[in-house]
């Protein structure tokens, strides 16, 4: 295989990755909630923005206890959504436009309508009851172990018909499948191929690390502040996360996408930072890119900070592991929330200048906050126990139309704060938006293969002061951050500005040292002195 065809077998180790939440992405049919059709109707702005991969929730036929992460049919559409061939005119469209599309893969669980469970749950004796994780009462009638599930509640759910519990990770409405047993193993290896022959060009693996639990079921220790925490996370999931045998399954599902040349599969991996390195593989491949949360997760958004933790993946990952950086996700708050308004245009700077590809959040390209959402609208399960993700799930406003250009009807969750100034056709005709420079950042990466390609070479890290290299060949570009409210005078520097958040100093040139403006991020290509 040549070098330009590996490149492009490869092509995720540089793209640009746009996640879709289906519900509240575009309604095309005026029930309030988004659905494919009006995916694709949008699809004209995602080229135009320069995504190179939709990542898109899931859309199977679902209960939609959780918002399509409870699936009922591995292998169709949910009316909601839309239908088979709407969703075969998605991917052919997608192509058409130069893009790929990856699809949210949920294989840990299953709803409690499918097929498969009610099988499982009608008898000891039924042929798929070993296809979920059935278990008897301990001795005094209690559940097999102490596990919790992500809500904080017991794992275990007794069904009274057959006198045994079954093991939930998450909802109870969620049972987990039993990836001890090959046949799920092969029904599961199935359902990939049933989606990659429909021309889908990878997966994205919802709870990657959490497929296998330990077999005795060993008790989880309890936390002595468990009274004190809020949420009381008074477990450690030593024995039902990331278990031996779970790289080992990780690859089967490889080897499946491997055999359709030009295919990705990512993955959902909470793990420790001292484990994820092992997610892309030990004697064989796993996942392409096991997600890296380092940036989302991050309580400090700090120069220094920032520096520690880019410096400790990188540093971490295996000689030919690909980085990824995530800023947003339909689990956590809107970067706006998490790191305030003053820091976006810099993060995004960070994010598409660093080494290998980026994962962003439909709407955070608009600095999307957080909203207010009543009570008796919210639809996310987990809102019962005081963790509801509804606030950074509302419909994406688009215009200052009636909803914002999502729905002609009343949207399923309230819109976005300050929509009027946050939408996306206010945005595009503001030249020094968030969302042209999102743009202008997307055309840089496309563009220049010093960005794609070279070396990171980590620069002096001082006070609010962040500094990198990207260099190929005898090419280099310097990115410089401010993270804090006073200018800062970098020595020595000389160049021409490739592009700044102010989006006003391109092609500037830097004779006698650099002045970074408050909040600044800044990419000097430089010259000698």
């Amino acid at each position: 295989m040549s070098e330009r065809s590996a490149m492009e077998q490869e092509w995720w180790r540089t793209a640009l990755f746009y996640q879709v939440f289906p519900l509240s992405f575009q309604d095309s049919n005026g029930d309030g909630r988004g659905d494919i059709r009006g995916i694709i109707s949008r699809l004209p702005y995602l080229e135009w923005l320069g995504v190179d991969a939709i990542w898109l929730g899931p859309v199977y036929r679902s209960s939609m206890v959780d918002s399509g992460y409870d699936i009922s049919d591995f292998c169709d559409i949910d009316p909601v959504f839309g239908t088979l061939a709407g969703f075969d005119d998605l991917v052919s469209q997608v192509h058409a436009r130069g893009m790929k599309l990856i699809i949210d893969f949920v294989p840990n669980h299953t709803s409690v309508e499918h097929p498969w469970f009610k099988e499982s749950r009608a008898s000891r004796d039924n042929s798929k009851r070993d296809w979920y994780i059935w278990r008897s009462p301990r001795p005094g009638n209690t559940a097999p172990s102490n596990w919790i599930d992500n809500t904080w509640q017991p794992a275990w759910e007794l069904d009274p018909r057959t006198g045994q519990y079954y093991y939930h990770r998450f909802l109870r409405q969620q049972p987990d499948l039993n990836f001890r047993n090959p046949d799920v193993r092969r029904a599961i290896q199935d359902v990939l191929r049933f989606w990659l022959d429909r021309g889908v060009d990878g997966f994205r693996l919802d709870a990657a690390a959490d497929l296998l639990e330990d077999e005795l079921l060993r008790d989880e220790p309890r936390e002595d502040d468990a009274a004190q925490q809020k949420p009381p996370a008074w477990k450690d999931h030593i024995f039902s996360t990331d278990r031996p045998g779970t790289i080992e399954l990780l690859s089967e599902f490889r080897s499946v996408v491997d055999s359709y040349p030009g295919r990705v599969l990512l993955g959902e991996v909470n793990v420790t930072k001292a484990n994820f390195a092992k997610y892309y593989g030990l004697e064989r491949p796993a996942l392409n890119l096991p997600f890296n949360f380092e940036l989302l997760n991050l309580k400090n958004w700090s120069a220094p900070h920032v520096s520690a933790v880019i410096d400790q993946y990188l540093t971490q990952l295996p000689p030919d592991g690909c980085p990824n950086w995530l800023l947003g996700s339909h689990d956590v708050p809107r970067l706006r929330q998490r790191i305030g308004s003053e820091h976006l245009q810099g993060a995004a700077v960070l994010a598409f200048t660093l080494p290998g590809a980026v994962l962003i959040y439909y709407g955070d390209e608009l600095g999307l906050d957080n909203a207010e959402i009543p009570q008796e609208v919210m639809v996310d399960p987990y809102a019962e126990f005081g963790f509801g993700r509804d606030p950074q799930r509302v419909p994406m406003p688009w215009d200052n139309s009636a909803n914002f250009g999502f729905s002609t009807a009343t949207p399923y969750l309230p819109c976005a704060p300050e929509a009027s100034s946050r939408n996306m056709d206010y945005q595009k005709r503001d030249h020094r938006s968030l969302l042209n420079l999102y743009r202008r950042l997307a055309e840089l990466r496309g563009n220049q293969n010093v960005l794609r390609h070279g070396t990171y070479i980590p620069g002096p890290c001082y006070g609010h002061l962040l500094q990198f290299r990207r260099e190929l060949g005898s090419h280099s570009l310097n990115v410089a951050l401010n993270f804090g409210p006073d200018p800062i005078l970098i020595e020595g520097h000389q160049g021409k500005v490739v592009l700044s958040t102010s989006l006003e100093r391109q092609g500037e040139t830097i004779t006698d040292g650099l002045l970074l403006q408050p909040y600044e991020g800044l990419i000097l290509e430089q010259t000698s002195n």
